[in-house]
C-alpha cells in the first residue's frame, strides 16, 4: 500500500518554499497530492484556481510522485478521496505553529486516522510567503528569486491588466 501524503494551500502562487517542500516530501512519500484550494478561507485569491492548479503543475514538472488537484471543501474529505494518510504542513516560523496546531487537532477530530506531519522550509525559503510575493510584484519589484519564472510572468502578466 502506498503511503500518500496531501500538501493542501491556496497556492496563490506556488512559491520555491513550497517547491522546497514538495521536493522533500517525495523523498519521504511514494506520492504527494498537491491539493490547491478553491479559496483560503475569506480571503479572495490573486489567481483563480485553474491559474493556480497549472502553475503549480509547471513548478512541480519534474517530481514523478507528486501531483497537482483542485479541490473544494473540507480537507479530511479530499484526503480520504486521495488515500492520504497524511496531511502535509508547513511552518515557516514559530508563529505558524500555533494555527498549524490547532488545524491539525481539528483534523484529528475530524478523522482520527489523519496523521498531520510538519515540514520546515530549508532556511533560504523559510521568509517567502505568497502574500508577500503578490506584494512585492505589484509594487514593481523582481520576484524571480522566490518563485518560479512561470509564476514571474504570470504575476507579470496579471499585473498589465
Amino acid at each position: 500500500m502506498a503511503l500518500i501524503a496531501v500538501y493542501p494551500g491556496t497556492f496563490d502562487p506556488i512559491t520555491n518554499g513550497h517547491t522546497d517542500l514538495v521536493r522533500r516530501a517525495c523523498s519521504i512519500f511514494d506520492q504527494v497530492v498537491v491539493g490547491v484550494a478553491t479559496s483560503g478561507g475569506t480571503k479572495q485569491p490573486y489567481f483563480s484556481l485553474n491559474e493556480r492548479i497549472a502553475l503549480a503543475e509547471e513548478a512541480l514538472e519534474n517530481f514523478q510522485n507528486a501531483k497537482v488537484c483542485g479541490f473544494d471543501g473540507l480537507l479530511v474529505n479530499f484526503a480520504r478521496q486521495q488515500n492520504a494518510k497524511v496531511l502535509l504542513r508547513g511552518l515557516r516560523a514559530v508563529s505558524d505553529f500555533e494555527f498549524e496546531f490547532q488545524l491539525a487537532s481539528m483534523n484529528r477530530q475530524l478523522d482520527n486516522e489523519l496523521e498531520s506531519m510538519f515540514l520546515t522550509p530549508a532556511e533560504e525559503y523559510s521568509y517567502i510567503s505568497s502574500s508577500l510575493v503578490r506584494e512585492i510584484s505589484q509594487l514593481g519589484g523582481d520576484v524571480s528569486k522566490f518563485v518560479s519564472s512561470a509564476v514571474v510572468s504570470a504575476l507579470h502578466t496579471k499585473s498589465q491588466n
